[in-house]
């Protein structure tokens, strides 16, 4: 289960620390391998533990393939995606192409800074000025998002 807000920085050569609390679970689940691709409604990363890159791999061959949606999506999810394995040091080198994709760049001070949010069983990487951004317009909009679902908000929060 992975969940929280953790700062991370973009070293020299684009790789990014996994927080330390979560490196011994990621080893013993999947052996540290992970695989990293872009998001389908949002300019960040998509982190996943390989075994739950899996289970959704399975998901979209159940898919109709030639639904015009499901092509996107894969061609988006699947065709981004790179296997990322952990080093010794929990690092994982990000590919050039996920960096531009999120605006993340180790020679820019602003590019550098990162947050890893965890969503349970995925984390996502933001570039920090951008989840600042997003998470203040989210934070605007609580009531409506709320509203448009108080049965499921009701039934998460009480």
């Amino acid at each position: 289960m992975f969940r929280g807000e953790h700062p991370l920085t973009l070293d020299d050569r684009a790789r990014v620390a996994v927080p330390s609390k979560y490196r011994k679970r990621l080893r013993e689940s999947s052996g540290g391998l992970l695989v990293v691709t872009v998001s389908v409604k949002e300019r960040c990363l998509v982190v996943y533990p390989f075994p739950e890159w899996q289970r959704i791999e399975s998901d979209l061959q159940k898919m109709p393939g030639l639904d015009d949606q499901v092509h996107e999506i894969n061609h988006l999810l699947v065709g981004q995606a790179t296997e990322c394995e952990m080093d010794g040091h929990g690092r994982i080198l990000l590919s050039p192409s996920l960096r531009d994709f999120a605006g993340l760049d180790p020679k820019d001070a602003e590019g550098r800074n990162l947050r890893m949010i965890g969503q349970i069983w995925k984390f996502e990487l933001w570039r920090e000025d951008r989840w600042k951004k997003r998470l203040a317009s989210w934070l605007e909009n609580v009531g409506a998002i709320t509203s448009d679902r108080e049965s499921v908000v009701s039934s998460l929060v009480l």
